[in-house]
């Protein structure tokens, strides 16, 4: 072959190999599941939920700073977080359901998006949303506090959210628990909590009677009265032998916008002399040992069932949720003493009838909470006295009329 001709061949060959590598090089392009405009740019892990079923804060990690947007859905009610294209690496045990979320899930949403979901036991607020840089700048961290509220709180976030832009990119501080929000007028809302219930039985008196059964039929009886006055709205926590968390309960408070939340019990005592009906209000430091010995076998109630029982550590928001928490706690104490005047005209009161404790079921930071002990169990009249209607009808109607009284105080701004 001449000089010529080899040239023109190597030429050739060179031609064919840059174009079998061009080639192999597309055809990777195409087939690698990380490669190429379709793969996602962000990455997601290190996913948390921690909170109740009042209050829950979400946390989760990303390896670049998102483009976050975040929208409300009702029917069920729901949080849904919109983002780019997203590489999911969550946990599966993170990401099973507790407090107030009840369901999470997540995935690509099309068109380049991605979404995290979460479905709740109920309307909710968002108290905040933001996403900052990690302090050892390895990537950022999205957090998202949500809080149970009333179906018009959810409602007129909907509204908002219509009127700007269909979502929203972080929660402005007017969103937050306690900001003013223009309501139709709605009547007194009141939810009756009969303590215990389901695997939980309460206490078991001297002749027979579990408190789970007492404080129920208590509780219907209170519903009835107030019910026939028709001034009132009147919502129970559970209307059959049902067990509820701690949390529940008051999430149900809230959810119904309750403007007094009272939780009936009667309890048990070593010291079977020990007689009457006691009201108590929450409070860090508890009035007596015997108050402290309450609340703590009351806060029990959910180890009972199995359920792991975590420390609360719920942030302030901000200084307009302490103002309401204070606010709440005095409205708390005038009913209680209104409570206690009234029964002292119809039941026996234990001595000092007003204590307080460290009680879970009393932490709505936005609504008037007292538990009232109808008596104790341990003591043979007392439980005698809880199982006769007729001391039943009168301990009602001195309930019913601390009610009124501060209902109207309520409705004069007092």
């Amino acid at each position: 072959m001449s000089p010529t001709g080899r040239a023109n061949r190597r030429a050739m060959c060179s031609l064919a190999a840059m174009l079998w590598v061009g080639g192999m090089i597309l055809l990777i392009a195409i087939l690698s599941p990380v490669s190429g405009a379709a793969a996602a740019s962000l990455g997601a892990k290190g996913f948390k939920m921690a909170g109740d079923a009042t209050r829950m804060r979400v946390v989760m990690h990303f390896d670049a700073e998102p483009e976050l947007r975040w929208f409300l859905l009702r029917g069920p009610h729901r949080l849904v977080l919109d983002l780019p294209d997203t590489r999911f690496a969550f946990e599966p045990k993170d990401m099973k359901p507790r407090g107030l979320v009840r369901r999470v899930s997540y995935g690509g949403a099309g068109e380049g998006r991605s979404r995290v979901i979460f479905a709740t036991k109920g309307p909710f607020v968002v108290e905040h949303a933001d996403v900052v840089a990690e302090e050892d700048g390895a990537g950022y961290r999205l957090s998202i506090d949500i809080a149970a509220a009333g179906e018009r709180q959810f409602e007129a976030a909907l509204a908002d959210q219509a009127e700007v832009t269909g979502s929203t990119a972080a929660a402005p501080k007017g969103s937050r628990v306690g900001a003013s929000v223009d309501r139709p007028a709605k009547p007194f809302v009141i939810v009756i909590d009969p303590g215990h219930g389901g695997i939980d039985s309460g206490a078991l008196g001297v002749n027979g009677t579990v408190e789970k059964t007492i404080t129920l039929a208590f509780a219907l009886e209170l519903k009835a009265k107030l019910q026939a006055e028709g001034k009132y709205d009147v919502h129970l926590t559970r209307s059959s032998d049902l067990f509820l968390r701690l949390d529940d309960r008051v999430r149900i408070a809230r959810q119904q916008e309750a403007d007094l939340f009272i939780s009936v019990h009667a309890d048990t005592i070593n010291l079977k002399g020990i007689r009457g009906a006691t009201v108590y209000t929450v409070s860090d430091k508890a009035s007596d040992a015997e108050a402290q010995a309450l609340a703590d076998r009351e806060n029990l109630s959910d180890k009972l069932a199995g359920i792991e029982v975590e420390d609360e550590n719920h942030e302030v928001a901000d200084i307009l949720v302490d103002l309401i928490r204070r606010e709440t706690h005095a409205f708390s104490i005038r009913f209680a003493r209104t409570l206690v005047g009234e029964l002292s005209e119809t039941v026996g009161l234990i001595n000092n009838p007003h204590r307080f404790a460290g009680f879970r079921v009393l932490k709505a930071p936005d609504v008037p909470s007292v538990l009232v002990e109808l008596g104790y169990l341990s003591n043979a009249e007392d439980e005698e006295q809880l199982r006769n209607p007729e001391w039943r009808g009168k301990a009602v109607t001195s309930i019913s009329n601390a009610i009124a009284a501060f209902a109207s105080a309520r409705a004069a701004g007092g």
